[in-house]
């Protein structure tokens, strides 16, 4: 079905459970998580949200608030998407950050509000904002810091 939109079909809606619903009610009030592991010989955060620690497997992880900062690692433009809504956005920039808490995160990098638009780079400096797709999600992009 390439090139064919399926009416009110969206393919960019995260499905939110129990597990990560306090994930998704941070971002709608404009917060970022992590998970932290506790794991004595640990204590590393990780992004995508788990229910145990990817580093040591350890069960003993809670959740985090971050500080919103990262750097850019690598991204891409995008110029061609057929699936919902993404047709209408390209050109958008997909990117992978790294976040100042450790893990390294998939997401989208966006103008700034004000000032100059800033030429990506890898190691650029980042912060946190949110883009309401609809209304109750709530999802976390990147923009170049102020002064990048």
């Amino acid at each position: 079905m390439s090139g064919v939109e399926v009416p009110g079909a969206r393919f960019d809606l995260p499905e939110p459970d129990p597990f990560t619903r306090p994930y998704w009610d941070a971002a709608a009030e404009g917060h970022l998580l992590v998970r932290r592991c506790h794991a004595p010989a640990c204590g590393r955060a990780h992004h995508y949200p788990r229910e145990f620690c990817p580093h040591c497997w350890s069960e003993h992880v809670t959740w985090e608030r971050a500080s919103g900062r990262a750097t850019l690692y690598t991204w891409s433009v995008v110029h061609r998407n057929d699936l919902p809504p993404f047709g209408t956005r390209v050109p958008y920039t997909a990117a992978v950050v790294d976040l100042a808490e450790g893990p390294r995160m998939m997401t989208e990098l966006v103008a700034p509000d004000d000032g100059p638009r800033v030429a990506p780079r890898p190691g650029l400096p980042l912060q946190v904002t949110f883009r309401e797709l609809t209304e109750g999600v709530t999802v976390p992009v990147f923009r170049p810091c102020v002064n990048a």
